[in-house]
């Protein structure tokens, strides 16, 4: 009589499902990516010193903003005045104010120079969706169709050549016009259509460190 044979074992063949498959599939596990406005830490020196998600980087004429569903960065529109977005502009992770939108937030800083060459500078923005430390140098109020907007103003925390100023009377005349000059720009459209718009004047730091404690 033989001997029995014996039976290998099967190896199981797995099939790779195609990238979109492989992506819907991991949403629906709890390994979800995190959402920069629910997830992201606020960070311990709040409300002075703070984390703040850049939404727009300096120099763009695109408004992006942040979709609240996915948590990604989408275009909301394109400015309608020749201006382009001063410095950095972003929100402040858990925080909701009045309009329920987190806390936005305008971040000076200088912009490292990453090539240069002759008669050319090439400059390196910060990347829309990137999150850095800001601090809290003063509040701009806003009132956007009948609800407040206002706007922190901040240095990056980081940044060794902002980094030492505390209050916004600190900056230059001509800085501070300029921003208020462009916010004036960009709720133009809306006076236009007879919506109830308003920029005020900037107030020092401590009005900025209550806003930001009565968002979080």
């Amino acid at each position: 009589m033989a001997p029995p044979t014996e039976q290998s074992e099967k190896i199981p063949v797995f099939k790779k499902l195609p990238l979109n498959e492989r992506i819907l599939s991991s949403m629906t596990r709890k390994n979800v990516a995190a959402h920069p406005w629910h997830d992201l830490e606020i960070g311990p020196g709040a409300p002075k010193i703070f984390n703040c998600v850049v939404e727009i980087s300096k120099g763009s004429k695109v408004k992006y903003e942040l979709d609240k569903k996915t948590g990604l960065i989408k275009v909301d529109r394109v400015l309608y005045s020749s201006v382009v977005y001063p410095h950095n502009y972003g929100f402040i992770p858990r925080t909701l104010c009045e309009d329920s939108d987190p806390m936005d937030v305008l971040v000076i800083m200088q912009l490292n120079c990453a090539i240069s060459l002759p008669y050319m500078c090439v400059l390196e923005p910060v990347l829309p969706g990137c999150f850095l430390r800001a601090k809290a140098i003063g509040l701009m109020p806003m009132i956007d169709q009948g609800e407040k907007d206002d706007k922190i103003i901040a240095v990056c925390a980081d940044d060794p050549e902002y980094r030492d100023y505390t209050d916004i009377k600190e900056l230059p005349p001509h800085r501070l016009a300029e921003i208020r000059r462009f916010f004036e720009e960009c709720i133009l459209y809306k006076k236009n259509e007879n919506k109830e718009v308003a920029v005020d004047d900037f107030l020092p730091a401590t009005n900025a460190y209550g806003a930001i404690q009565l968002s979080m």
